[in-house]
C-alpha cells in the first residue's frame, strides 16, 4: 500500500502542481460606505495638502513676489529726481553733524505721492544715501537706522549685519536681494540694496512677519473651515452616494436571489443612467432563466420518468421471462413425460393411459389459459384494448358470473351469499368488469377455508358503487398485500399450483381498474379476506 509521502513524491515526479488552497469567503463592504469614505478621504487629504502647501511654500512664494516688488521699487527710485532733495538738504543742514534728520520733513517733501502710496501698499521702507553718506530721501520710519545699515553694507563695515544675512536671493553688479534678521527689531526682512545709475546708494526692505502671521491665520482658518466643509460635504456625499449606489446595491441583492434560484426578483429602481439599462436586461435575464430552467426541469423530469420507465420495463421483461419460463416449465415437462410414456407403452392398462391423456390435456389447458391471460394483460397494459363505456346492471352481471360458475361452486362445496335483487346501474366496460368479478370470485373459491362462505355485496356510495367479494379463510400476511397485484406473485405457491393458478388474475384486475380510473383493493379480516372495486353510477 502506498503511503501519503510516497504519493506526494510520485505527484511531483509526474509534474503535478500542488493544489492551491481555496480562499474563504471574503468580507463584503458596502459600496455606499466605500464611495463615501473615498470622497470624504479625498476631501480631507485635499484640505491637509492645502494646509501643508500653505505652510511650506507660501512663505517662499511670498518672498519671491516681494523680491519682484523690491526690484520694481528699485526701478522707481531710478526715476526719482534727487537733485532738488540734495539742494534742500544742503540749505537746511549746513554742517554734517546737524544733517541727522529727525523727521525728514524737507527730504520727504520731494518724494512723489505715488512713491509714498506704493510704499504704503507694499509695506516698504527705503532710503537713498549719497556718495557722501548724506541722506537724500526715504519713506518710512527710522531713516537714520536704515542709512547706517546701508552705510555698513556699502563700505563693508558692519560685520554683525553680514552675520545676520540668512540667504542671498538675487545678486548682480548693481544690487543684492537678501533675507536678513534684524536683531534690534527681532524680525526677518527681505532687503534690496545697491547703487543707482547716478552712483547713489539705496536700501529697500519689507518685513516677513506679516506673511508668517498670515500663514498661521490662514492655517487656522483652513482647519476650522475644512472641518465644517468635511462635515457638510460628508453629509451631502453620504446622501449622494446613497442615491448613486442604491440601484447597484439592489442589483447585488437581486443577483443573490438569483443565486438562490428565486426568479421573482425584479429591478425596480430608476437611476436615470446606464444602470437602468442593466436592470432591465437583468429582469429579462431573470425571465429567460426562469423559463429555460422550467423547461430544463420539465425535460429532466420527463427524462427521469423515461429512465425509470425503461428500468421498470427492463425489470418487468426480465421478471416476465423468468415467470413465464417457470410457469411453462412444469406443464411442458409433464406433457413431455406422459407423452413419452404413452409412446413407449409404459403401461398397457387403459385406465393408466386415460390418466396420462387427462394429465396432458389438463396441463395443455393450463398453458392455454396462461397464454390467454398474458395476451389479455399485455393488451390492457399497452392500452391497445380500449375501454368501451356503457351503462349496465352490475347486479345482473354478478348473477350471470355466479351462474356460469355454479358447477365450480358445487365442487368447492362453497356457500355463496348474494342478496342484491334490485338493479344497480353503472358506467363501465361490461366485458372487462365481468372479467374482474370472475377473477375475484375464482380467487375466493380457491382460498376457501373455515365456514367456506363467499359473500358478495353491492354498496351505493354517493355517485359510486362499491362491489366487495369476501371469502372465509386465512388472512393474507400483511407483508404480501402490496405485492398481490404484481404479475406471477403467489403467496402460497404450492396451493396455487394445486388449483392451477398462474398469479396473473389480480394483475389483470389491476390493469382493468386503472384503465377505467377506478379504485380497487384488498382488506384482511379475522375470519377471511375481502377484495373490492368501485364503479361510477353516473
Amino acid at each position: 500500500m502506498k503511503t501519503k509521502a510516497s504519493l506526494k513524491t510520485e505527484e511531483k515526479a509526474a509534474g503535478h502542481q500542488p493544489r492551491k488552497k481555496c480562499r474563504g469567503p471574503q468580507k463584503m463592504h458596502s459600496m455606499r460606505n466605500q464611495v463615501a469614505a473615498l470622497f470624504i478621504g479625498l476631501l480631507f487629504l485635499s484640505i491637509v495638502a492645502i494646509s501643508a502647501i500653505n505652510m511650506i511654500f507660501l512663505e517662499r512664494y511670498y518672498i519671491s513676489k516681494k523680491t519682484e516688488v523690491l526690484l520694481e521699487a528699485m526701478d522707481a527710485l531710478e526715476t526719482l529726481d534727487l537733485d532738488a532733495v540734495e539742494e534742500d538738504t544742503a540749505r537746511d543742514y549746513e554742517d554734517e553733524e546737524e544733517a541727522e534728520f529727525s523727521d525728514g520733513t524737507d527730504a520727504y517733501a520731494d518724494v512723489p505721492d505715488e512713491m509714498r502710496t506704493f510704499g504704503s501698499k507694499k509695506n516698504l521702507t527705503w532710503v537713498v544715501m549719497g556718495t557722501d553718506t548724506s541722506l537724500l530721501a526715504y519713506v518710512g520710519d527710522n531713516p537714520n537706522m536704515l542709512r547706517n545699515r546701508l552705510f555698513g553694507y556699502a563700505y563693508d563695515l558692519d560685520m554683525d549685519s553680514k552675520k545676520n544675512v540668512i540667504k542671498v536671493l538675487e545678486e548682480n553688479d548693481s544690487y543684492i536681494v537678501q533675507q536678513v534678521h534684524d536683531r534690534f527689531a527681532n524680525m526677518d526682512y527681505v532687503e534690496c540694496w545697491g547703487n543707482l545709475s547716478n552712483g547713489d546708494y539705496f536700501l529697500i526692505r519689507t518685513p516677513l512677519e506679516s506673511i508668517r502671521e498670515s500663514v498661521a491665520i490662514s492655517n487656522n482658518f483652513y482647519f476650522f473651515v475644512g472641518a465644517a466643509i468635511i462635515l457638510i460635504s460628508g453629509l451631502f456625499i453620504w446622501i449622494l452616494t446613497n442615491k448613486i449606489t442604491k440601484p447597484i446595491s439592489e442589483l447585488t441583492r437581486l443577483s443573490q436571489q438569483m443565486t438562490d434560484l428565486d426568479f421573482d426578483a425584479r429591478y425596480e429602481c430608476r437611476a436615470g443612467n446606464e444602470i437602468d439599462v442593466l436592470g432591465d436586461n437583468f429582469n429579462k435575464m431573470c425571465s429567460e432563466l426562469e423559463k429555460n430552467i422550467s423547461e430544463l426541469k420539465s425535460a429532466n423530469n420527463k427524462l427521469q420518468k423515461d429512465i425509470q420507465d425503461k428500468i421498470k420495463i427492463d425489470q418487468m421483461r426480465k421478471e416476465f421471462l423468468d415467470n413465464v419460463s417457470h410457469e411453462l416449465k412444469t406443464p411442458i415437462a409433464l406433457i413431455q413425460g406422459y407423452a413419452e410414456g404413452l409412446k413407449e407403452n409404459i403401461s398397457e392398462d387403459p385406465e393408466s393411459r386415460e390418466f396420462y391423456c387427462d394429465v396432458i390435456i389438463d396441463e395443455s389447458a393450463k398453458m392455454n389459459k396462461l397464454v390467454k391471460n398474458l395476451l389479455t394483460l399485455n393488451q390492457l397494459e399497452s392500452g391497445k384494448d380500449a375501454a368501451v363505456m356503457e351503462r349496465f346492471d352490475i347486479v345482473s352481471l354478478i348473477r350471470g358470473v355466479l351462474g356460469s360458475m355454479e358447477i365450480l361452486i358445487q365442487q368447492k362445496e362453497a356457500k355463496v351469499i348474494f342478496e342484491a335483487t334490485k338493479p344497480v346501474y353503472v358506467w363501465a366496460d361490461e366485458f372487462k368488469i365481468e372479467e374482474v368479478v370472475t377473477n375475484y370470485t375464482s380467487n375466493a373459491l380457491n382460498h376457501l377455508a373455515g365456514d367456506r362462505q363467499i359473500e358478495i355485496n353491492v354498496w351505493k356510495e354517493d355517485d359510486r358503487v362499491k362491489v366487495t367479494v369476501f371469502n372465509t379463510g386465512y388472512p393474507i400476511p400483511e407483508e404480501d398485500l402490496p405485492n398481490l397485484w404484481n404479475k406471477f406473485y403467489k403467496v402460497d405457491k404450492a396451493r396455487t399450483r394445486e388449483y392451477g393458478g398462474s398469479g396473473i388474475g389480480l394483475s389483470i384486475v389491476k390493469a382493468i381498474m386503472e384503465g377505467l380510473n377506478q379504485e380497487y383493493g384488498v382488506q384482511n379480516y379475522d375470519n377471511g379476506v375481502e377484495f373490492w372495486f368501485t364503479l361510477d353510477r353516473k
